[in-house]
């Protein structure tokens, strides 16, 4: 099969003032002293989730050390919703591919498999917690903002939802999953009114994007998050290209999205009743292979047309039907095209596509959360906005070794 010829381009972005990471935590400390009225070696849990969020084990490495200089023993609290299959190994291992443990950090890692309910919502909604989070002294939930890859509203992901499904567990995300899309900010700011009642919060660490920090006390955070999920929109990174025949992804997983592929980046959603967006749009997506670091869970797996066998028999079945069931989003979870090899997925969904396959339009990214760097077929390059500069000294053709695709980070 004939292919289009690619070339390797860049997205140049504005330069960004350098995130002063150290002072952040530093300021988010000082607020925790004066206004905690914490006595001395009191135990502090800080909430981590399964999300990558860059520069997270130095963010957390600067958080404990200030909080022990303080006078304060913290704990970091495992906070993942239904990530890990719910386990305590599970939870423990997401953490782990992420570079976050006891020996990384320095601080004791706790994760619990028992949630208990602590109250209802004013619409009857039941709200749960980790037990462990009632065996600390006080909480400080930190979480990365931005928005959401199944619904959209004032609230999406950050300190709300590391409140209600972080803290919440299995059983707090299938209340919240339990809403239509367009209901979850609500659900989340509920339930989590009553966890900052009912929890000892001194308040919530935010990280933006650009690895910016603030801190919000207790009080703040359903008023002021809004305000930082504004600002995270602008800030997340896109594709410079809209509409496409064929994106070639090659490698998913929990570890860049809490769906495998970011539904922002991809420009799908697959939720019955919620209308696709517009762009971008990708008339065939093929997956190649799933992370390591996502523990065998493959939720988002059928956000694309075609995959391998490879992939699937990395799958952890158990893991990614509970989170596809958790989210209720099953569509999600479901088996796409498969075939025996990469090269042979790729050669179907040029065979699918109503144009010749050297004529097709194709974007080759290597994750959704690395979205700089990426190939183009030749044919895009006029639709590429100026921001973004060619890398490759001359168009290439998409090669194969033993069926695998050579991957970008090789070059070309």
């Amino acid at each position: 099969m004939i292919y289009p010829l690619m070339v390797r381009v860049r997205q140049k972005r504005p330069p960004q003032p350098a995130a002063d990471v150290t002072r952040a935590v530093r300021v988010a400390v000082a607020d925790i002293c004066q206004g905690g009225n914490l006595r001395a070696g009191a135990r502090i849990g800080v909430t981590v989730g399964s999300r990558g969020i860059a520069g997270i084990t130095t963010i957390l490495r600067a958080l404990v050390a200030e909080l022990k200089k303080a006078g304060f023993a913290p704990a970091l609290l495992a906070s993942m919703g239904s990530h890990g299959g719910g386990t305590v190994a599970g939870q423990r291992a997401v953490l782990a591919g992420l570079g976050i443990s006891e020996e990384t950090i320095g601080a004791p890692l706790l994760a619990g498999d028992v949630w208990l309910e602590v109250g209802r919502t004013e619409n009857g909604e039941p709200v749960y917690v980790n037990k462990l989070a009632l065996s600390l002294d006080s909480l400080v939930v930190l979480n990365r903002v931005k928005p959401h890859t199944a619904f959209h509203g004032q609230v999406e992901s950050g300190l709300v939802k590391m409140l209600a499904v972080g803290l919440g567990g299995p059983p707090g995300a299938r209340v919240v999953h339990r809403a239509r899309p367009s209901q979850i900010p609500e659900v989340l700011t509920r339930l989590a009114g009553v966890l900052l009642a009912k929890l000892p919060v001194l308040g919530g660490l935010a990280i933006l994007e650009d690895g910016w920090c603030q801190f919000l006390a207790a009080g703040d955070i359903v008023e002021h998050e809004p305000e930082l999920l504004a600002r995270a929109r602008e800030l997340m990174p896109h594709l410079p290209v809209k509409e496409a025949d064929i994106l070639i992804v090659e490698e998913m997983g929990k570890c860049f999205s809490g769906t495998g592929m970011d539904t922002n980046v991809i420009g799908r959603m697959r939720i019955n009743g919620l209308r696709e967006p517009e762009e971008p749009f990708f008339a065939r997506i093929v997956v190649l292979d799933l992370a390591a670091a996502s523990e065998g869970n493959a939720h988002g797996l059928g956000l694309a047309d075609f995959t391998t066998r490879g992939l699937l028999h990395k799958v952890d079945w158990e893991k990614t039907y509970l989170n596809s069931l958790t989210t209720g989003y099953v569509q999600r979870g479901m088996i796409p095209l498969c075939f025996p090899t990469e090269e042979e997925a790729i050669e179907a969904a040029f065979r699918s596509l109503p144009v010749a396959p050297e004529e097709a339009r194709v974007v080759h990214i290597r994750n959704t959360s690395a979205i700089d760097e990426l190939a183009v077929s030749v044919n895009l390059r006029s639709a590429l906005p100026e921001t973004v500069e060619v890398l490759s000294p001359g168009p290439y053709a998409l090669s194969f070794s033993g069926g695998v695709l050579r991957r970008l980070k090789e070059g070309y």
